[in-house]
């Protein structure tokens, strides 16, 4: 049987909107000024993130509050299981953290799923990224370098495929054997000529993996 992997971004792709627009909407609004300068790469997005992140001011139960409240893709937990029944590992890689995406997981079921992202703590009213610039996931923009995470599960899997939303998700799109690309991601990628599937929700990506043979209907 060949062991293959599927690998999801977060924010946009699974979630349908992303963490950082739930805080500048409810707490942050001077985000909004910050976000074309981010887009305009005069912030990196590590930075942009963590100014956001400890903009919250708010209790830790609040915050799980909110975090339970981000609406997700409803087919994913579906999608989710039936890559693991068809043998494949479910992986989530994000550039955001894990002190929400580990949450969200949870609380609809799923079960060994990884989860590859940004350390995320809660301290002083607020979530902080811990991040190590020794580990070999690094990357000085994004906080996680995604391309070298997907090369680095390419030597432990036959076959990965990605899906992703964002300018973040091109660059390890450029190594998955699929991309599945929906909102900004398929414009960039056809400027960079990375091959990709275009969707709107899992179900069309579970569609396609069914017409492969890699999933049952």
């Amino acid at each position: 049987m060949t062991k293959w992997a599927f690998v999801s971004d977060f924010d946009g792709t699974i979630s349908k909107k992303d963490f950082y627009w739930l805080v500048i909407d409810a707490y942050f609004p001077e985000g909004r000024d910050l976000y074309p300068k981010w887009k305009s790469g005069e912030w990196k997005d590590i930075d942009f993130l963590a100014k956001v992140f400890a903009s919250i001011h708010q209790s830790e139960k609040q915050i799980a509050e909110d975090i339970l409240s981000i609406p997700i893709d409803e087919d994913v937990p579906d999608f989710v299981r039936a890559v693991q029944a068809a043998g494949g590992d479910f992986y989530i890689l994000s550039a955001g953290t894990d002190y929400y995406i580990k949450p969200i997981v949870e609380s609809r079921g799923l079960e060994n799923v990884t989860v590859l992202s940004n350390k995320g703590v809660y301290r002083d009213r607020n979530i902080h990224l811990e991040i190590d610039p020794a580990h070999w996931t690094y990357s000085e923009r994004y906080g996680i370098d995604k391309a070298t995470v997907i090369k680095r599960l390419k030597e432990e899997y036959e076959v990965v495929y990605f899906a992703g939303d964002s300018e973040p998700d091109s660059h390890p799109a450029a190594f998955a054997d699929r991309t599945y690309a929906k909102e900004a991601l398929p414009e960039i990628l056809t400027e960079k000529g990375v091959p990709y599937v275009p969707f709107e929700r899992f179900n069309d990506i579970k569609a396609d993996l069914i017409q492969e043979g890699i999933l049952s209907k």
